[in-house]
C-alpha cells in the first residue's frame, strides 16, 4: 500500500507535465504551417536541381585543391537537407505520398551529384586522395552522433520558425562532400574510397531523418496514429540505429587500434636502437592476416636480430601476426662528416674534379644521387626516389653534364625513380625555356615508367604560381602521346607510392 500511495504523486507530475507539454509547447506550434513548409522545400524542382550542380561542383573543387573554406560554401547551397527532413516529416506523420515525394528529390538529387563528380574526375589530371577526401572515407560512431544532434537542432529550428539555424545544421552534417567522395572513388576505380563515403552519407540520411521523424512526434505531429503505428515508428528508429552502430563501432574501434598501434611500433623500434637512432620513415599497413610494418632507421650501430625481436615483441603487445622489417642504414652523429664523405665516395668514383666557383651545386648533385646509388645497392629490395630532379640548380653546361652524368648512374639501379619538382631558378621565373630542357633530359634519362611530375610549393611560390609550373610541364611534354603524359602526371606516382 505505501508503494501505490507513493507512486500517485509521482503519476501525477507526469500527467501535470504532458498537460503543460501538450498545451505550452504542442499548443503553440502551427503544425499546418510546418508541414506547407515542408512540403514545399521537400520535393524536386528546376532550383533544386540547379543548387544540386553548384554544390556540388564546389565541393568537388574543395575536396580536390583542398579548401575547407570552399567546403564550407558549398554546405551553404547544398539543398539535401530539406529533402531528408521531409522524409523525416513524412515517417513521423505517415504520410506515402510526401515519403514518395522526398525519396525521388533524394534520388535524382544524390544520383546527379555522384554521376557529375565521377565524370568531372575521370576528365581531370588531379586524381590525388587529400586529406579532405580521406576524411570522408572511414564513417564512425562519432559521425552517428554528429548527425543526430544536428537533427535535433535542424528539426526544432524549423518546428520553431527558426530556420536560419537550418543552414548551420547543413554545415555540420555536410550532407553533399560524401556524394562527392563516391563520384571520386568511381571514376578513380577505389571501392574503399566510394564505399566508405557511401556508409557516410546513408549514416547521415537516415539518422537525420529518422531523428526528424522523432523531434515531430515529440512536438505533437501524427497525433492521428494508432498506438500499432507508434509502435513501428519506434522499432524503425531503434532498428534502424542499431543497425547503423554496427559498422561504425567497429571502425572506431579499427582507428583506436590503429592509432595504438602507431604509437608502440614508433616506440618499440625507437627503444631497440641506441639512442642516438632516428626512424626515417614509418609505413604501417593494416591487413586482415597481419600487421605489416616497413620502417628504415639511421643507427650509428646495426642490429641483425631487429626485426624478429620486434615482430615478436609487438605481435605480442597488439596481438596480431605482424610482417615486420626494418631497414637500418648505419650514420654518423656527425652531420658535416658524413656528407663529407659522401662527396669524397662519389667523387673517388667519377673521377669528377669541381671547379672553385660550382663546387658547393655540384657536390649537392653528387651528393643527393650518390647516396641513393649508395642505398639503392645495400637495399636492393626498397624503392628509392630522388626528389627536386636530382638538384639541377647550375645550367652552366659543364653543370648540366655533371647533373646527367650522376642522374645516369643513378638510373642505372632499377630500384630508384625520379621526382621532377623543384627545377626553378632563384631569381627567376619559371619558364618552359628555361626548364624545357630539363624535363626532358630527366624524362630521357629515367624513362617514362621511372619519372614523374610533382610540385615543391610552397618553395616554387618563390618562381611561379601552380598554373605557370603545371601549365609548364604539359607544355615540355605536349610531343608526347597521352598515355605516355599519363604515366608521368598520375600512373607513376600511383604505382610508386601504392597509392
Amino acid at each position: 500500500m505505501n508503494v501505490a500511495v507513493q507512486d500517485v504523486p509521482a503519476r501525477n507530475r507526469r500527467g501535470r507535465f504532458r498537460r503543460w507539454w501538450r498545451i505550452n509547447v504542442i499548443g503553440s506550434v502551427d503544425h499546418d504551417a510546418v508541414l506547407r513548409q515542408v512540403a514545399e522545400e521537400a520535393g524536386w524542382s528546376p532550383r533544386y536541381g540547379l543548387m544540386i550542380v553548384l554544390s556540388m561542383a564546389l565541393s568537388l573543387l574543395g575536396l580536390l585543391m583542398p579548401s575547407v573554406a570552399v567546403l564550407i560554401g558549398a554546405m551553404l547551397i547544398s539543398p539535401l537537407m530539406m529533402p531528408i527532413i521531409g522524409l523525416g516529416f513524412g515517417i513521423a506523420v505517415l504520410d506515402v505520398p510526401d515519403i514518395r515525394k522526398s525519396l525521388i528529390a533524394l534520388a535524382i538529387g544524390a544520383g546527379l551529384a555522384v554521376g557529375l563528380s565521377a565524370l568531372l574526375v575521370a576528365l581531370s589530371p588531379i586524381q590525388t586522395i587529400t586529406t579532405e577526401i580521406a576524411g570522408r572515407t572511414r564513417p564512425t560512431l562519432f559521425d552517428l552522433l554528429v548527425a543526430f544532434l544536428s537533427a535535433i537542432a535542424g528539426a526544432y529550428a524549423l518546428i520553431r520558425g527558426r530556420g536560419a539555424t537550418v543552414v548551420g545544421v547543413a554545415i555540420a552534417i555536410a550532407l553533399m562532400p560524401p556524394l562527392c567522395v563516391v563520384g571520386f572513388g568511381i571514376a578513380t576505380d577505389n571501392a574503399t574510397v566510394a564505399g566508405g563515403a557511401l556508409l557516410l552519407f546513408f549514416t547521415n540520411l537516415i539518422t537525420i531523418a529518422l531523428t526528424a521523424a522523432a523531434m515531430a512526434r515529440i512536438y505533437g505531429f501524427g497525433r492521428h496514429l494508432t498506438p500499432r503505428n507508434t509502435t513501428f515508428q519506434i522499432v524503425l528508429f531503434v532498428g534502424a540505429m542499431l543497425a547503423l552502430s554496427v559498422p561504425l563501432v567497429a571502425a572506431l574501434r579499427q582507428i583506436a587500434f590503429e592509432s595504438v598501434a602507431q604509437r608502440q611500433v614508433r616506440s618499440a623500434i625507437l627503444s631497440r636502437f641506441p639512442g642516438e637512432a632516428r626512424l626515417s620513415q614509418l609505413e604501417i599497413t593494416y591487413d586482415r592476416s597481419a600487421v605489416r610494418v616497413r620502417a628504415v632507421v639511421l643507427t650509428p650501430k646495426l642490429d641483425p636480430q631487429a626485426d624478429g625481436a620486434l615482430a615478436a615483441q609487438l605481435g605480442q603487445r597488439l596481438d596480431r601476426r605482424l610482417d615486420l622489417h626494418v631497414d637500418q642504414i648505419r650514420s654518423s652523429m656527425d652531420q658535416q662528416a658524413t656528407e663529407a664523405a659522401q662527396i669524397a665516395k662519389v667523387n673517388e668514383r667519377a673521377g669528377a674534379t669541381f671547379g672553385p666557383v660550382r663546387d658547393r651545386i655540384m657536390a649537392q648533385v653528387a651528393l643527393v644521387t650518390g647516396a641513393a646509388v649508395d642505398l639503392a645497392r645495400d637495399f636492393p629490395a626498397t624503392q628509392i626516389i630522388v626528389n627536386h630532379t636530382g638538384l639541377p640548380a647550375d645550367r652552366s653546361p659543364e653543370a648540366l653534364a655533371a647533373w646527367r652524368r650522376a642522374l645516369e648512374r643513378a638510373a642505372a639501379q632499377p630500384n630508384i625513380a625520379l621526382k621532377i619538382s623543384g627545377i626553378g631558378l632563384p631569381g627567376r621565373p619559371w619558364t618552359v625555356e628555361a626548364n624545357g630542357p630539363v624535363i626532358r633530359d630527366a624524362i630521357a634519362i629515367f624513362g617514362l615508367d621511372r619519372a614523374m611530375f610533382a610540385s615543391n610549393f610552397p618553395v616554387d611560390g618563390l618562381v611561379g604560381d601552380f598554373d605557370t609550373i603545371f601549365t609548364g610541364f604539359l607544355t615540355a611534354t605536349a610531343a608526347m602521346s597521352e598515355s605516355e603524359r599519363d604515366r608521368l602526371f598520375h600512373d607513376n606516382a600511383r604505382r610508386i607510392y601504392r597509392f
